[in-house]
């Protein structure tokens, strides 16, 4: 617990200084009456964070802003956004983005990403939530009962191009399209990689003698051979948005909706196929500058087509591409990956409370503090196919109650968040696993409100 506070401590203390440090034009101190105009350098951060999930994280991340003449603060004109990383656990993040709610001084929203993502171990447990069990003892090289650290794991390498636009119909009103190209290499982890330097009793076994679960499914002919090492996708996107919020980096009032349709041509050898996304958010001001509620229910679902294996464990919304269903940025406190399927629903519960508004550095600065309850529940399965399953795998890797596929998965937990001028928030939150199913309990450290 000391070395968390530790970490707490320094994000906050950092980032704020650091912010400070790089401003463009220290002496102008932001309130209500004079709000910040321009390009200004809106943070900084040694990028240092952990999340369960992923391991510790060490890089650097920045945000910039353009606040145009600043009547629109605390929403920006403009933001780029751009962070290397890297995790103790494999992970990679190289990324930039880019929001212009002006493009070329029209009303249109054009966003964009470009980014490199390595997930040495990613977390893979199968398909359709409880229909693939989970034992902790299995990664736990203490136990009786151990497999491999790597059991629940997979490699990764993913490049994403995204070029969205929004354009407005009304003041509330948006049409939603867009392009994204996903190259998505997949296969086993390098154990001859990790195993390098470590002494006899800490090494992984390997693949042949001890598979995990991606191994098997590939062996089994659950993932077919065509997309076993992954593939290139790309995505057409259209929709809807109806977007009511009185801001967006901390809503306190109004809707934001949307229901997007994901479709791609199957080019490149892969198969078509057509998906469904709808986001329903509401936002509540119980007291004004300081308590607030808000709630987010999303479904997402195959239409038509054979969805690649690969692109399962993805959750679309119009602001952003995110691993789900489970973890950091979906559902907290279960596993990270740990809800994959044809179609399902989940929804999140926050209460938001600001113990704290003042200035520091001459700059806007906030302390708030939140609790939540997180659900997901699988609506349609994904198809398995068991042909080649040996019956042994019954009760160790799938579960013999099929009913069981459709119970929900819960986490809750609550958290804390550190803000310079409204947009830059650092996010810590603690979540706990309602079910050992779905892991014991997760640390998420990071940037932004959930939603």
């Amino acid at each position: 617990m000391k070395k968390i506070l530790l970490i707490f401590a320094f994000i906050s203390v950092f980032s704020f200084v650091k912010a400070q440090d790089f401003a463009e034009e220290p002496e102008v101190e932001i309130d209500s009456t004079v709000p910040p105009t321009g390009w200004k350098f809106g943070g900084a951060l040694p990028a240092i964070a952990y999340d369960s999930d992923v391991g510790f994280r060490y890089g650097a991340l920045a945000n910039f802003y353009d606040w145009g003449d600043g009547s629109s603060y605390p929403n920006y004109v403009r933001k780029i956004y751009v962070e290397w990383s890297r995790t103790t656990k494999g992970s990679g993040v190289n990324r930039f983005q880019y929001d212009d709610k002006a493009f070329f001084g029209s009303k249109i929203r054009f966003s964009t990403e470009i980014g490199y993502y390595i997930e040495q171990a990613l977390d893979f447990y199968g398909y359709n939530g409880y229909q693939s069990l989970f034992f902790s003892d299995y990664s736990n090289s203490t136990s009786a009962d151990y497999k491999s650290r790597m059991f629940y794991r997979m490699d990764r390498r993913t490049f994403r191009g995204i070029f969205d636009f929004q354009f407005p119909i009304n003041n509330k009103m948006l049409i939603y399209s867009g392009v994204s190209f996903i190259n998505s290499k997949t296969g086993s982890v390098d154990i001859e990689k990790l195993n390098d330097g470590k002494t006899p009793s800490e090494m992984l076994p390997s693949l042949d003698s001890v598979p995990g679960i991606y191994e098997n499914y590939v062996n089994w002919g659950i993932i077919p051979q065509n997309e076993a090492n992954g593939g290139f996708i790309t995505l057409l996107k259209g929709g809807f948005v109806y977007d009511t919020r009185n801001n967006e980096a901390l809503p306190t009032k109004g809707f934001w909706e949307e229901i997007l349709f994901l479709g791609s041509p199957g080019v490149g050898g892969t198969s078509p196929y057509l998906q469904l996304y709808i986001t329903h958010r509401q936002y509540f001001n119980i007291i004004e500058k300081s308590l607030s509620f808000a709630y987010r229910i999303a479904y997402q679902g195959k239409l038509a087509g054979d969805v690649p294996y690969y692109m399962l464990p993805y959750y679309n919304n119009t602001k952003e591409i995110k691993d789900g269903i489970g973890g950091s940025k979906t559902v907290r406190g279960i596993l990270r990956n740990r809800v994959q399927a044809d179609a399902l629903i989940f929804g999140n519960a926050e209460i938001r409370y600001r113990v704290l508004n003042t200035k520091l550095f001459k700059q806007d600065f906030y302390i708030a503090l939140s609790g939540f309850a997180d659900a997901t529940r699988v609506i349609t399965p994904y198809k398995i196919d068991m042909t080649n399953v040996p019956a042994t795998a019954t009760g160790t890797i799938f579960n013999s109650n099929s009913n069981e596929i459709y119970d929900i998965h819960l986490g809750y937990g609550g958290g804390i968040r550190f803000a310079l001028n409204e947009n830059f928030i650092v996010a810590v939150d603690y979540g706990l696993a309602n079910k050992t199913q779905d892991g014991s309990s997760g640390l998420y450290i990071g940037l932004d409100w959930l939603f």
